[in-house]
């Protein structure tokens, strides 16, 4: 039964990857060098729909209408830079994968470093007072209070410190 379930596992794995290829397969270009520019730009651009695959990969409904909407633009002689550009404007700097580096985006840009920096230090802090010494000498005052407390007058040990 274990081995069925691997047998079945591997089968829709490598299925999957199939699927990637077939969303593109539908569309005709004039040589494979377009056809290759045309999926890396569909790689460059995100699924509105599944946001952790290419408008290439996404078998979205979504994903599927936008593929045919740069198809369409693809065909119409625009740039790369000019299809990007209307996406960005529809969609926002989150349709690609490597957002364009401005203000805007400086907080998905620098932010990792930040919580990485931020959560460093925040960990030598911890450490660092984990291997202090809290404790405090105590007193005369408060080793005599403590001996009273203890009802241990005659304690003859040396001072707790």
């Amino acid at each position: 039964m274990k081995i069925i379930k691997t047998v079945i596992f591997i089968g829709l794995f490598l299925l999957s990857g199939f699927a990637g290829a077939t969303a593109l397969s539908s569309y005709t270009f004039k040589d494979k060098a377009e056809e290759q520019a045309f999926r890396e730009l569909t790689a460059k651009i995100r699924c509105l729909v599944c946001q952790n695959q290419s408008l290439a990969d996404s078998d979205a409904e979504l994903a599927s209408d936008l593929r045919r909407e740069v198809y369409a633009l693809w065909n119409e002689q625009k740039s790369e830079d000019e299809i990007v550009d209307f996406l960005v404007s529809r969609y926002g700097n989150f349709v690609l994968y490597d957002p364009p580096f401005k203000p805007s985006t400086y907080i998905l840009w620098f932010g990792p470093f930040f919580l990485l920096i931020m959560g460093a230090y925040i960990l030598s802090r911890a450490l660092k007072s984990k291997t202090e010494d809290k404790e405090a000498e105590l007193t005369e005052e408060e080793q005599q209070r403590l001996k009273n407390l203890l009802g241990d007058n005659n304690n003859t040990q040396e001072p707790m410190k």
